[in-house]
């Protein structure tokens, strides 16, 4: 009996030393995994703010210039998140564009963005000054421009009156050569993909700038065009091919080029045109007068000032020439540049655009899948609403 207690006692004394040593050694391995984790988690995100390549301001800069983000200091709200003024503590104006966290743009589109801007350097491109990255959080700090959008003026009766046609010109000249720098000047060959009004900031000179580039795509080599399935852009400014079947190229900006020259010169919106004698839109409102042999009827009546109709028609012209319902029968934005820029050329005759009517756009649009028109194939969409 006395054997048999020694030896219960021993084993007992034995299988508790065996597990205790276990449950050591669990916790150390645990401790270590904890530690690698860690470890990963820094290497990843200064591998991740190495690859932006661009001044880094903290959460606590950023909350501070923005006064806590309040919401006298909002100045607008684009299709990842709102924008605010901030003011650093050396005096400068920034804007702040505040990712949204259901907003859509991960942090994929997010460092695309950074990246592109980044390698970018053109007057009429804005300047991305730094960003932020703490957590959950993304921001990109860029500089600010005073005067807003050009939606903001070119769609409000009022504000509108301040755009003489020289400022017109120098607005549609400026985004003309940003294309041409983007499609071919700069060192990556870029579609921007969601050209519209209110992507162009006008500076305390209303010089135009393009900005959001957080959907652009990069083109290397030889490489032109490229599909999607995930169709994102602006009802109003996409091209007909992009919309329908998700192809896209340096002609699917030029058809937001010229979507936009036509709004530029008219003072009004694309989508959401009206007229009360016909169901175009405003793309084929000006196809129409055109037909018409009478385009001068497009130009915005606030225009008050002289001018030359004849260099107002050529821009429509080009307009027009833009948004030709074939790609390539779309000017590249090279030849824009010559045809806007030279007084004596001689100008093709445009032939018929696409989507000059509003709801073959919507029948288009769901007939891809049956979908709700938002929706089909994977579709992005921004409507364009007031402000």
């Amino acid at each position: 009996m006395i054997v048999v207690v020694v030896i219960s006692t021993i084993l007992g004394m034995l299988l508790s030393g065996v597990v205790g040593y276990y449950i050591c050694q669990l916790k150390k391995a645990r401790k270590r995994a904890q530690q690698e984790s860690n470890s990963y988690k820094d290497d990843k995100e200064e591998s991740q703010h190495d690859d932006l390549e661009l001044p880094l301001f903290d959460m606590s800069t950023i909350f501070a210039a923005t006064n806590k983000f309040s919401y006298e200091n909002k100045i607008g709200q684009g299709g990842f998140g709102p924008v605010y003024k901030g003011q650093l503590t050396n005096g400068q104006e920034v804007a702040v564009k505040r990712l949204s966290q259901d907003s859509g743009q991960g942090l994929k589109e997010f460092k695309n963005e950074v990246i592109l801007i980044a390698k970018l350097q053109h007057r009429n491109l804005v300047r991305l000054l730094g960003c932020c990255i703490q957590g959950e959080e993304k921001m990109l700090i860029y500089e600010y421009m005073p005067n807003k959008s050009l939606d903001s003026f070119i769609f409000d009766q009022a504000r509108r009156k301040l755009l003489s046609w020289k400022k017109r010109f120098n607005i549609i000249m400026g985004i003309a050569r940003a294309l041409l720098y983007l499609h071919q000047d700069s060192r990556l060959r870029i579609i921007h993909r969601d050209l519209k009004a209110s992507n162009i900031l006008l500076d305390s000179e209303m010089d135009p700038k393009i900005s959001d580039f957080g959907i652009a795509r990069i083109f290397g080599g030889e490489l032109t065009e490229e599909k999607t399935k995930r169709v994102m852009g602006t009802y109003g400014y996409m091209s007909p091919e992009y919309a329908m079947s998700g192809h896209f190229s340096v002609k699917s900006d030029v058809f937001s080029f010229g979507v936009l020259v036509l709004e530029i010169i008219s003072g009004q919106k694309n989508w959401g045109f009206y007229h009360p004698d016909h169901d175009f839109n405003l793309i084929g409102h000006a196809w129409k007068l055109w037909n018409e042999e009478n385009p001068q009827e497009l130009i915005d009546a606030e225009l008050e000032e002289s001018f030359s109709i004849n260099d107002v028609v050529r821009c429509i012209q080009v307009g027009l020439l833009c948004v030709q319902q074939r790609p390539e029968d779309r000017p590249t934005m090279s030849t824009v540049v010559f045809m806007l820029s030279t007084e004596n050329a001689v100008l093709p005759h445009p032939k018929e655009p696409g989507f000059s009517m509003e709801s073959s756009f919507i029948k288009i649009d769901s007939s891809w899948s049956g979908q709700d028109p938002s929706t089909a194939n994977d579709v992005t969409i921004t409507t364009m609403d007031g402000r």
